[in-house]
């Protein structure tokens, strides 16, 4: 076992990542915690007994699949590593990501022996638009890896802490509190944002959507009625969700049962 492993955000940064010249272990974080069921404890078994529940469901795939995944990476977390790196992003769906991974390195891990990084860029030099890291090449993730990475302590640890507890407690009106109140945010510099379009998609409107809801919807009425022109079109303006398509049709899928869009 290699001394350092390396988290990251999807295998769009993996195919990348293989061709640096960096050291350590790999594992992919293949959830989506910003989407489905959560509770406070992720180290429960009632947590991922859930989330596989609900992934199997939303996506179509096995509980099978989703233990090959997920499930059995879990355990290299507690594996004694000197060094964790975490590769994640600025969007909602990274951030939650993130939090998720950091609360489970401070259960299973005495966080005085790894050295904890974070590697969580919200943009890069020359690229206009940036959607993220799995359109990065091995030498621009080993820019990341140089220039931006910082190692969390114990103010990050609390913060992330306490940003789990109000997310996964689904009291939008105490989150939106809390992120009004709180100025300190530690290393975490793009928390808030994240959290803050989670509030705004959370909140209904006059016509019983939210957000994201009112927005596709909004797509599909201006002309658009093919998915891809819909991601495209949602892609263009929401980069702060993370979404994927598999995501964007849990949401089409609502606005299908409620007869608002012919588009399967």
């Amino acid at each position: 076992m290699e001394e350092i492993l390396h988290i990251l955000n999807g295998d769009a940064t993996l195919n990348s990542f293989e061709q640096t010249g960096l050291d350590g272990d790999v594992i992919v974080w293949r959830e989506v915690l910003s989407e489905g069921p959560v509770e406070e404890n992720i180290a429960s078994g009632s947590f991922w007994k859930n989330r596989s529940e609900w992934i199997s469901k939303a996506f179509d795939d096995s509980p099978d699949s989703y233990e090959e995944k997920v499930i059995n990476q879990l355990s290299t977390l507690s594996e004694p590593y000197k060094e964790i790196n975490l590769w994640f992003e600025y969007d909602l769906h990274c951030q939650i990501n993130m939090l998720g991974v950091i609360v489970m390195l401070s259960k299973h891990t005495d966080l005085s022996t790894p050295g904890i990084y974070l590697i969580c860029p919200g943009s890069y030099p020359g690229i206009a638009n940036f959607k993220g890291m799995g359109e990065l090449d091995a030498d621009q993730l080993e820019h990341l890896y140089d220039n931006i990475r910082v190692q969390l302590g114990e103010p990050d640890f609390y913060v992330a802490a306490e940003a789990w507890k109000y997310y996964t407690a689904n009291n939008i009106d105490a989150l939106n509190k809390w992120l009004h109140e709180n100025n300190y945010w530690a290393n975490l510099h793009f928390l808030k944002n994240a959290l803050q379009a989670h509030v705004k998609r959370s909140t209904i409107n006059h016509n019983g959507l939210n957000y994201i809801e009112q927005t596709l919807l909004d797509i599909y009425n201006s002309g658009i009625h093919h998915k891809t022109g819909i991601y495209n079109a949602f892609w263009q303006t929401e980069n702060i969700y993370g979404m994927g398509d598999m995501e964007i049709d849990i949401y089409l899928g609502r606005l299908w049962d409620k007869q608002l869009i012919d588009i399967k």
